[in-house]
This record gives structure tokens, sequence and C-alpha cells, in this order.
């Protein structure tokens, strides 16, 4: 829910705006606009200073992205530059050419197009129309440009009565030049004058090509020959009148659409603030449009606008690390963190290339982005406040031109910040405390930091000083953070969490990077037991935590699997229940069946034996009206439905013998692999496939071998021995 806001100056200096990379930032958003004063304008953009048009060009962003979505497209708001027509036209009777007349007409009729549609489609574009409503709506431009000039960019014919007399003449005048060429044409070249070529065109007039020798002989004016001079161009003496004829009169035409011209510039020129306007506003719905691009390509959405003391970026990324990361197809870490009035200053600490300054950079630019009617890429339950001032200090700041020293440069800028800091600001700080002897720049660091904190203003630092760290801790409504690292590789999770200070791991990532144990012990020793204890305590912890953190996914990874799982048994237990209900039924149905039949049996039996019809009716009677008096009538829908179901239960035994058979089916035709027969040879002892006892080879002629079992002879085939051991040789 958006909240209205009274007006309220927002300030941010342009070394914040550097500091957070936000000319990034607008630079690829111009590459995204349409028009070039589009561009121009979308390395203009800046905070807003009142929160009521923040709110405004928020919303008209977050209109243009859903434009993407339905069926209600904004239409194309392109145009050409007029802004070299519009200061021609300022100067009095001054008049502009045919085609800028064209560029004036098609931005008057895009722009009536844009009003129509807004207008139409209130309801999708209510802020985006609002900036159309400014706009006057006119098709008197369009009218007066269309009278004179055709969509070709060319002066029309009845543009005055005037003109369309010259054109006219002008025609009837072409055509007897063209005649009176032919007849030229033809004349000379019957008699042989002419080159190949025939004829040209010389200073825009048609000439007969002659051949140098013949030039004397043909009547009529020089203008010009070939590079070797083998040809003169010569304009006939018949076409020479008409022609001169055609010259006057093209000056006639050119002086009359001269004065059209200008009449068409002074009715245009009461419009310049219109057109101005005009201009203005499709500039303006190019950044928008712009903007809404580069949301649609970093997941850009609206969060909640609250005016509670708030800050909750659930799922933020850093848009340029994205885009980037994407391109390379890396993986993006998102940071949740979260400032309120009871706990609004976060100490980050932890080894460096842990992500520490990335997270500091991704909060500022995402809430500078947010001020300046961006959308920015956090989960849709991200909510957050508007800031008068972002103060920042990152990277290394010392000053060449001032010839100031890191450590004095950020002296000047702490000051900056004690003058401007209040509730309503944000202050973001890498490395605080750092570039000065570590006791005392960090005792000036804990005043500063006190200080902000007296003052309720929202901050994140970074920092490796113990004793921010204990301050942190100490402070109610203040609190240590940590960005996690692997407690075995020493590498980054890129996860900041809160709550916990984080260890530099200095002594652990030196040993790493192959320091000598022996070294890593003596500069131990070098420094206070204290700050070791403290620091291997905080290390552990941040080494248990980084364990739970591992635990908790893995748990929550088995949990959803064993869920899935459940869900599986469950879905299969469900089938086997229907099964053994099914099949509980038809043999219920069966055992029925064979016990009526036994009865009927039975009966059979003694009409067998007795011949008594009689008895035979008045006992097969008696079953029937027991089997009915155990019947309920049925309704037909009860009939029909306990038939389908009857046919249901024997469609799937069906399916079910069916699948038994084609399995059996398949292990029948299931090729079997032989193993390839040896060669029998004379010697080999051997015995029949289907036999028991052994014998050797005494003799063999063609397929058959005499086998010797010592009592008797036996001939049998080769194919039905089987070798069981060959002759050793």
């Amino acid at each position: 829910m958006l909240l209205e806001f009274s007006i309220q100056m927002i300030s941010i200096t342009e070394k914040t705006l550097q500091d957070l990379q936000f000319p990034t930032i607008l630079e690829t958003i111009s590459g995204i606009c349409n028009t070039e004063i589009g561009k121009e304008k979308a390395l203009k953009i800046t905070p807003f200073r009142e929160k009521e048009n923040l709110m405004q060009a928020l919303m008209q962003t977050s209109e243009y992205v859903s434009s993407f979505q339905n069926n209600n497209a904004i239409p194309n708001h392109g145009f050409d530059a007029i802004t070299h027509e519009i200061k021609f036209l300022s100067i009095e009777d001054s008049f502009l050419e045919v085609g800028s007349f064209r560029k004036i007409a098609t931005l008057s009729s895009t722009v009536n197009a844009m009003l129509q549609f807004l207008k139409k489609f209130d309801d999708y574009y209510p802020n985006i129309n609002a900036r159309a409503s400014r706009v006057e709506f006119t098709k008197e431009i369009v009218t007066l440009i269309d009278v004179v000039v055709d969509k070709y960019g060319e002066i029309k014919d009845n543009a005055s009565p005037a003109l369309s007399d010259i054109r006219r003449n002008m025609n009837l005048v072409r055509g007897k030049v063209n005649q009176s060429f032919g007849i030229a044409l033809q004349q000379y070249n019957g008699l042989g004058y002419l080159d190949d070529i025939k004829e040209s065109f010389v200073q825009n007039r048609r000439v007969l090509a002659v051949l140098a020798m013949h030039r004397r002989k043909v009547r009529g004016t020089i203008l010009g020959s070939s590079k070797t001079g083998s040809i003169a161009y010569i304009e006939p003496e018949m076409t020479l009148k008409y022609s001169r004829e055609l010259s006057n009169l093209e000056y006639e035409e050119k002086e009359e659409i001269t004065c059209i011209l200008k009449q068409l510039s002074n009715a245009i020129r009461p419009f310049v603030p219109l057109l101005k306007e005009y201009q203005e506003f499709l500039s303006d719905i190019d950044v928008i449009a712009a903007k809404a691009k580069y949301a649609e390509k970093i997941n850009g959405l609206l969060p909640n606008i609250t005016e509670e003391r708030r800050l909750y970026f659930r799922e933020a990324y850093h848009p340029i690390l994205y885009l980037t990361n994407k391109q390379k197809k890396e993986i993006t870490y998102p940071q949740t963190i979260e400032l309120q009035q009871e706990n609004r200053i976060i100490v980050i600490s932890g080894p460096n290339a842990g992500g520490k300054t990335i997270s500091l950079k991704t909060i500022g630019l995402l809430q500078l982005m947010l001020q300046s009617g961006m959308l920015i890429p956090v989960h849709e339950r991200s909510e957050t406040f508007l800031f008068d001032r972002i103060l920042t200090d990152i990277g290394d700041n010392q000053s060449i031109e001032n010839h100031l020293s890191t450590y004095s440069y950020r002296l000047k800028n702490m000051n900056y910040f004690l003058k401007k800091c209040n509730r309503r600001t944000m202050f973001l700080i890498d490395e605080f405390g750092t570039g000065s002897d570590p006791e005392l720049g960090g005792a000036l660091a804990e005043i500063f930091l006190e200080e902000f904190y007296h003052r309720e203003a929202f901050g994140i630092i970074t920092t490796h000083y113990a004793n921010l760290k204990i301050l942190a801790n100490e402070l109610p409504f203040a609190t240590n953070a940590n960005m996690l690292f692997d407690e075995k590789s020493l590498e980054p999770m890129y996860k900041l969490v809160l709550g916990q200070a984080g260890s530099s791991f200095t002594f652990e990532v030196a040993q790493k990077n192959g320091i000598p144990f022996g070294l890593i012990n003596r500069a131990k020793k070098k420094i206070e037991v204290g700050k070791v204890r403290f620091d291997k305590t905080i290390a552990n912890l941040q080494k248990e935590r980084s364990k739970l953190e591992k635990t908790s996914q893995n748990l929550k990874e088995e949990e959803t699997r064993a869920r899935e799982e459940g869900k599986k048994m469950e879905s299969i237990n469900s089938k086997i229940k229907q099964k053994l209900e099914s099949y509980q039924e038809l043999y219920d149905s069966n055992q029925k069946a064979i016990y009526i039949g036994q009865k009927i049996d039975d009966l059979a039996e003694r009409y067998f034996n007795n011949k008594n019809k009689k008895e035979l009716i008045g006992e097969f009677l008696k079953i029937v009206e027991i089997e009915n008096s155990k019947r309920k009538k049925a309704t037909v829908k009860e009939t029909k439905a306990k038939e389908a179901k009857k046919k249901e239960i024997i469609e799937e035994v069906k399916i079910q013998v069916e699948e038994i058979r084609k399995e059996k089916k398949e292990k029948k035709l299931k090729p079997v692999i032989e193993k390839p027969r040896p060669v029998l040879k004379i010697g080999d002892r051997v015995r029949m496939l289907d036999g028991k006892a052994v014998g050797s080879i005494d003799k063999i002629e063609k397929n058959k071998a005499v086998v010797n079992y010592g009592l008797f002879t036996s001939k049998v085939s080769l194919d039905e021995l089987d070798l069981v051991e060959a002759v050793k040789k």
C-alpha cells in the first residue's frame, strides 16, 4: 500500500552517487532508451526531491512494467528530435524546409495517438495518464501540414492555385521537350551521327551523344564532352526553346514553394510551446519505458513504502552484479537485511572477500534507485521508508587534489556526517575506523558510532575492529552481523547472518595460504592474549553457526525428500486399497455364484434320481425367493453404476492378466545366449547333452562321432555332445 507524504526535501550528494555506482545504472537505462533526448534525460536522473513526485514516478514505472504482461501494450513513443526546428521557428520571418514539417507532423500524430490510448485505458495506466493529461490534444498541426506536405515529405501540387498552374504548365513543356528531342534523336541517329549510347544527361538536361567528328553537323548547343573527347553532348536546337521555358517554370515553382513554406511556418509558429511540450512528454515516456525494461531485466518490483521507520529488504540482489553474473552464467547470492527503530545500526565483520562491501552497497544502491523512481530486485514482501539523506564512505578516499591522506579525508567526511546526520538519515561506512593507529582510530570510530546511534540514524558499517563489535553488542538498538564462511575451506558462503560478530580469520587464512605455523604462533605471542582469545571465540562461534546453517539446510532437504516419499507412499497405498476392495467384491460375487451353483447342482442330481418336476420347480423357486429377499430394489441409476463398476473390475483384472501373459511371453521370446560350441577332436572326453556317462571319442566320420564308454561304443551326432575335457597334446 502506498501512502501520501508531505513535501520533504531529499538531499543526496554526488559522492554518494559515485560510491554506490549509481552512474552505471543510469548508463544501462540510457542505453535502453529509443530517442536521443531520452538517453540524455536518463543520464541526468537524480533522487527525487519531493516525495509526491517520487511516488508518481514509481507508479508510472510499475504501470509500464504491467503493460508487458497485459493485452493493452502502450503504443510506440519513438520520434525524431525537432530541437533544431523549434529553435528555427523561434526566429522571426524564418521558415523550415519541407522535411522538417514531416517530422513535426509525425511527432504530433504520435502524441495524439498516445493521449487517446492513455485516456481510453486510464484504469490500467492512471499515473501515466495523469502525466499525459497535462498535454494538449490537437489535430490542427497535422491538418495544417497535411494540406501542404504529402506522406513522402514532398510539397503537394494543390498546395496553392499558383503552384498547381505552374506544375501543370511544367508537365506540358516537359512533354514538348521529350517530343522534340525524340524527333532530333531519330533524325541524327538515322544519319549515323550518334554514338552507341545515343543520349545522356548533362546539367540535368537531356542531350544527344554525338560523335566528335560530326558535332558541326548537328544544330544545337554543346553542353560538354566525354573524358576522351570522342563524344560531344549537344542539346538539339528544336529542344532548346522548350528547355529554357521549363527552366523559367522551375524557377517560378521554387519561388512559389518558398512562399508556401513561409506561410506554413507562420501558421505553425504559434504552436512552438506545444511542440516543446510534445517533445518533453514523449522523451519522459521514453525514460519511463527504459526504467520498466531495466526492471524486467533485473526482476525489479515496487516494495511497500511505509511511514514507519523500517527498512526490510528480503532476498535483495545487487543489480549490477546480478546482470554481470547472469551474463557469465554464475550464481548471485541474495541478501536479507532489516533496519528498524529497535535495531537501527548493523556492524558487519568478518574476513575480506566475504561479501561485506557488496552487502553494504546492495542496500544503499537499492534505496537510492527506489528514491530515483526505479523498481528494485527484492522479494514482494519487502518494505522501506524514504530517507532525507544517504551518507556514504566507501572505498579508497585518498584526496590527491587536496593533498589529504585517506584518514584525513575520512575524518573530514565524518565531520560532514556529524553535521548532517539525523533520524531520517542512512549512513553506510566501509572499513570503519581504518587508516590510523588501531587503538586510537578504533576509539575515535567508537565515539562516532555512539553519536550516530544517539541521533537515531539508520546505518550499516563494516569493520575489523574488536571494540566496535563489542559496542554493537552492548548498545540495545544495534546488532552485530557476519558473512558466513565454510569452517573447513574458509571459502565465503555469501550469506549475511544477523546477531553475531564475525571473526577476521586472520591466522586461519594465513595458515591456509602457506604461512609457516611457527611464524603464526610467534605473531600470536606479539599481541595480547585477550584479543586472540576473543577473536578465537568469535571464530569458533562463527564455525558453529556455519555448521548449524549447513545442518539446517540438509535437514530441510531431507524433510522435503521425506515429504515427497510420503506422498508417493500414500498414493501407492490408496491404489492398493482400491485394488483390494475391488478383488474382495469380485471374490464375494464369485463365492455367491459358486454357492448358488452348488444348490442348483444338488437339485439337478435329485431330479435325475426321482424325476419329480413339481419338487424341482418348488425348490428352485424357493432358492430364487431367498436370494430376492436379500436384494433391495435398485433404481435404474444404481443398477447402471453397479454394472459399470463390475465392468471396471473385470477390465482391471483383464489388464492384470494381460500384463502377466505379456511378461511370460517376453521371457519365452528372450533370446538365449548360447556359448560358442567347441570343435571336438579324437581323444576328447565328452558326454551326451542330456546324459551323465562320460566317454572318449575314438573316431569322427562326417557329422558323427564314435564314443567309447569302456563296456560299449555308441555312434552319436556331434551336435548332441558336450565337451568335458579336451585331449592333452
